[in-house]
């Protein structure tokens, strides 16, 4: 399995774009798309052929062409604080990936100085690709290397197999994979998404991406509203091409100009995401570099604790006042809004660039039988 292409027996019902083409040949309205996907939602054992009230010509298309689900939770994972919740799906071809439901309580927050109404909510971050090939020296998926992509269904059933254990509120695409390498499907699986029934806000969709320049110029067409995710992670090209080797195909001046241009049409704020590696990208001069490099956007900077991931990196994390001082100089000096990502999920490794599927990650989770098993744990 090395191609990039996904050949299955059975498209998921969830895959729009086939879903629709197969319904029209047969003469029946994609009108009814929305109906056979709540249907299936709300009902996770019934077969396509026991979906009510469909034009004839539909159930025996659907039952030889489609499936319900194409994937299944194969293992899942709680953190110890029972905040962070590692699912490890695997695809109908065996390949597998991990996606990882992260739970908030918004009023532990303040907005404008003022408690924050609401109570608990769930973002969930999904993969997109089986491996990377962006080759990040600092993220255990590039230990993987590039296996295929997602079909937009395989996307979309991560959020249905999530939202089963837990109400989807957010969906960030920073698991598994770069989101623009696999353009077609993400489109497609974020419109899904934002249709009915799911009903998702663009809002509440953030895409990262490591900077694919040709893709970022057409996003705000394709996908208007969504957030923009770019994981800089370091204010220089030297240092970006060392920890990045797809840096180098994508010049950081070329692409702070395709983001200048893509804030322009769309009006909105960018987030930076910016990992903390101890003595590489730490250094007060590199805060510096960095408000220089981002004093003229409206961003918002994330600083994200490395972590680690055993043998496959040699980088340590950056130590608390480092991280406190270069804060203080992007907010102090250059005025930029700058966050510190708090970290969930670390012991199951769950948080930021630990996501692999190995054989350790198989045989240390907890096998299902049933779904149920997660929802009354």
């Amino acid at each position: 399995m090395q191609s990039g292409k996904n050949t299955m027996s059975f498209r998921s019902i969830f895959d729009a774009g086939e879903l629709k083409s197969e319904l029209e040949k047969s003469g029946v309205k994609p009108s009814f798309m929305p109906y056979i996907w709540k249907q299936v939602i709300q009902n996770p054992d019934a077969q396509l052929d026991q979906i009510p009230s469909l034009p004839s010509a539909a159930y025996p298309l659907l039952t030889s062409k489609f499936k319900t689900l194409t994937s299944c939770v194969h293992s899942a994972m709680d953190s110890s604080d029972q905040l962070t919740t590692k699912l490890l799906i695997k695809l109908q071809n065996g390949a597998l990936v991990e996606a990882v439901i992260m739970r908030y309580d918004t009023r532990l927050g303040k907005y404008n100085g003022k408690p924050r109404p609401g109570g608990m909510r769930s973002t969930l971050c999904v993969s997109s690709q089986v491996g990377c090939k962006m080759g990040c020296t600092f993220c255990a998926t590039g230990s993987m290397g590039f296996k295929s992509n997602l079909t937009s269904g395989e996307i979309v059933e991560q959020l249905v197999h999530a939202s089963r254990i837990s109400p989807i509120r957010n969906v960030v695409f920073m698991g598994m994979g770069e989101p623009l390498n696999n353009y077609g499907a993400l489109v497609e699986a974020i419109h899904v998404m934002t249709g009915p029934p799911f009903h998702l806000s663009p809002k509440k969709i953030t895409v990262s991406t490591v900077g694919i320049i040709h893709a970022i110029k057409k996003l705000h067409i394709d996908l208007p509203g969504l957030n923009l995710a770019v994981s800089l992670h370091a204010p220089v090209q030297e240092i970006r091409c060392q920890i990045m080797p797809a840096a180098r195909a994508f010049p950081l001046v070329k692409l702070m100009d395709t983001l200048q241009e893509y804030q322009k049409n769309t009006q909105q704020k960018i987030f930076i995401e910016y990992i903390m590696l101890d003595g590489v990208n730490d250094e007060e001069q590199n805060a510096h570099q960095l408000g220089k490099l981002l004093e003229t956007f409206q961003v918002v900077v994330n600083l994200i604790p490395f972590n680690p991931i055993g043998d496959l990196s040699k980088f340590s994390t950056s130590n608390e006042e480092k991280v406190s001082s270069f804060q203080k100089i992007l907010r102090g000096t250059y005025g930029i809004r700058t966050t510190v990502r708090k970290e969930m999920g670390q012991d199951i490794s769950g948080a930021c660039g630990q996501l692999v599927v190995n054989k350790s990650s198989i045989e240390n989770t907890v096998l299902l039988t049933d779904i149920e098993d997660l929802q009354v744990r």
